[in-house]
């Protein structure tokens, strides 16, 4: 039994969902794929997805991203019942949301989003990104900081075990994952790139791999102990990204 790991499909584009339609029907019969969120803001997309990769692997687990709580083509009043929406397909599909255990793997999805510890919010940001425009709170959910810590405080059984310990989060769980080539005049998006309170969780964990997403930068790197990949299939227009499923680790 293998361990896939991809974010970030954007099945809103036909080549993306075109390539989910490609993917073999016979190759990962026994395996188990992470899905890392961002997959559609469209409930019939996110459920078309999870249906193509149900009848191709055997488990499948997910995390939502920013993408999949946009409230502005589904009718739902908040963010929030959007994510119980997307909750109850990945129940009608059998999708792991909760920690789990797979052969000798312990796999762990952990909620989270942005708090702007990794910079400072500008204006440009505040012009441009869409979350701002196409995700709605409740009231008690005033700041991306009371956000973030809602989403975390959802994690629960953070407890360590003997057991090898997967994660996997949508957002950055820390800010020096970002590589030093990426040009100044694009920095300006790494307040809404994730929390370094994703990586506490993950520490606690004690997680030897976390997979992760949103930033469209794929990597896989090891710092202080432990391998974080990021295997984004991203957006058609970003021609650098070879959409693929990544093993990331060959025998659960």
């Amino acid at each position: 039994m293998r361990l896939f790991a991809v974010s970030d499909i954007h099945t809103d584009f036909d080549e993306n969902r075109q390539w989910v339609d490609s993917l073999s029907r016979a190759d990962y019969i026994d395996d188990t794929v992470l899905l890392a969120g961002d997959i559609s803001d469209v409930l019939a997309r996110v459920e078309e997805c999870f249906e193509q990769f149900c009848l191709r692997f055997k488990n499948v687990c997910f995390v939502p991203g920013n993408h999949d709580l946009w409230v502005n083509r589904c009718g739902s009043p908040t963010s929030l019942h959007k994510l119980d929406k997307v909750n109850e397909l990945c129940r009608q599909y059998s999708i792991q949301t909760q920690r789990c255990t797979i052969g000798e793997t312990e796999i762990t999805p952990l909620l989270s989003w942005y708090d702007y510890s990794f910079g400072e919010l500008n204006d440009t940001l505040r012009r441009s990104w869409m979350d701002f425009k196409n995700c709605q709170w409740p009231a008690e959910l005033s700041s991306a900081e009371h956000i973030c810590r809602y989403f975390l405080n959802k994690n629960h059984s953070l407890s360590s075990s003997p057991r090898r310990k997967v994660s996997f989060s949508h957002f950055v769980p820390r800010i020096d994952l970002m590589p030093y080539y990426i040009p100044p005049k694009y920095r300006f998006v790494y307040p809404v790139l994730g929390s370094g309170r994703i990586d506490t969780q993950i520490r606690q964990l004690q997680s030897t791999i976390h997979v992760y997403g949103h930033s469209h930068v794929n990597r896989d790197i090891v710092l202080a102990g432990v391998r974080y990949i990021n295997n984004a299939q991203g957006y058609p227009s970003e021609k650098w990204i070879k959409s693929k499923l990544l093993c990331i680790l060959e025998d659960l």
